[in-house]
């Protein structure tokens, strides 16, 4: 028997057999009277119906019928075959790997260690636009000059002493070390002042003590000078080009710093030993080291490195924790050099910040050198507000190595294994 429809016009393709029908996926059609009747009810005013046993299809099912099937294209019976011989589906699952796969970027928590967050716009109607224009003038066209002039005199006076002092008391060196101390903690405020630096100080200020180490969670270069106008701390830092490395290699060795290169690897032996050597003389700064080894954006922290802590002395935690409300202090390296990334800082309004200096820690009994340097990061995460993500800081260097690659390969060669066992 043929079916028409009064309103399209087209001709209505006969049910399929029951066992055609029963290879549908999307939809299956019932025999029941109570569907067919209902079915008869919904289509009295659009149909004209014949008296049938079959069932009845409505426009949605004649839509399905010109969706592409899969199984057109594959073998009779290859998707239900007997209990317990394989079927397509089972081969093909991979959800296993998608799902790991789909979490890495939803849930990417290592690149958002490492990015900037753009300040929310405020200058978006006629009322505030023209106060941010007058900020805008105010800011590049008259602070920024005077800020210039205030570095620019710091250095000046900074030059005109260190250089004298550094060449003419070489034979005192005791005299020579505690002015060159000074010095160097006089330019780091003109560095602080042409920022407009609010910063506050939390915590009894640190003293020269023989075996004590004092590390600190690492957002830029400017932590360095923070805390440096406070204390003439001997740090340990990246060798950096230009202008940088100028002054490492001349003033800031004065202070007793010790540097490195991460991609020469026997640079981590000379200075593992310039470190015990450090920490056991008296007369030495104190030491201060930035143990995740990388510039992380003040929203996190990454894994510690374990060299500040297996050097049998007692470790004094800093926790640094910046104010966004007017610039974001975070230096990316891999986009802005130092000197954009001051220009930007000297370009805002002021850079507010609080340091705490923590109470001093000692390793444990039965505690090794890594469980102690995640103890420390804990104590500074949670005074600075920081979240704890458990990455290594030095990959945002490094592509992930061929074996992490083979691993992965393997762990989803052995799933694929494991389900045809299993069949």
């Amino acid at each position: 028997m043929k079916l028409f429809s009064l309103s399209s016009k087209k001709r209505i393709k006969p049910p399929k057999p029951e066992s055609e029908s029963k290879r549908q996926p999307h939809q299956q059609i019932s025999l029941s009277n109570d569907v067919v009747d209902s079915d008869k009810a919904k289509t009295t005013t659009t149909t004209t119906t014949m008296t049938s046993p079959r069932k009845l299809k409505s426009s949605s099912s004649e839509l399905d019928l010109d969706r592409p099937n899969i199984e057109d294209y594959l073998p009779s019976g290859s998707f239900h075959e007997p209990r317990g011989k394989l079927r397509l589906r089972d081969l093909l699952d991979i959800s296993p790997t998608l799902t790991e796969a789909a979490g890495a970027i939803v849930d990417d928590s290592f690149t958002r260690c490492f990015k900037s967050n753009p300040p929310e716009p405020w200058n978006w109607n006629i009322y505030l636009f023209p106060l941010w224009c007058c900020g805008v003038v105010f800011r590049y066209f008259i602070l920024f000059p005077v800020r210039v002039l205030v570095l620019t005199i710091g250095w000046i006076i900074f030059l005109s002493s260190f250089i004298p002092v550094h060449l003419l008391l070489k034979g005192h060196d005791k005299l020579r070390k505690k002015l060159e101390r000074c010095l160097v903690e006089l330019i780091c405020s003109f560095f602080v002042a042409s920022w407009t630096g609010v910063v506050k100080y939390h915590g009894p200020r640190p003293s020269m003590r023989p075996k004590q180490v004092f590390v600190a969670n690492h957002t830029s270069m400017i932590d360095f000078i923070i805390l440096e106008q406070m204390t003439a701390f001997a740090v340990i830092m990246q060798k950096h080009p230009g202008w940088v490395g100028l002054l490492q290699s001349t003033i800031l060795e004065s202070v007793g710093c010790i540097w490195f290169n991460r991609s020469e690897s026997k640079d981590r032996e000379i200075v593992a030993k310039k470190l015990r050597d450090h920490v056991l003389g008296t007369d030495n700064n104190p030491l201060l080291i930035f143990p995740e080894g990388t510039c992380v954006n003040n929203h996190y922290t990454v894994m510690f490195k374990k060299g500040a802590f297996e050097l049998g002395c007692t470790v004094c935690p800093v926790a640094i924790k910046y104010n966004k409300i007017f610039v974001d202090a975070f230096w990316n390296s891999r986009k802005q050099s130092f000197t954009t990334h001051l220009l930007q800082l000297m370009t805002s309004w002021a850079v507010v910040c609080d340091v705490w200096y923590l109470e001093p820690q000692t390793l444990k009994p039965g505690e090794t050198p890594i469980e102690f340097a995640e103890r420390v990061r804990d104590i500074i995460s949670i005074r600075a507000g920081l979240k704890k993500v458990p990455w290594d800081g030095y990959l945002k260097y490094s592509r992930p190595s061929p074996k992490h690659r083979e691993r992965k390969q393997q762990c989803f060669a052995e799933y694929v294994l494991q389900r045809l066992e299993e069949k």
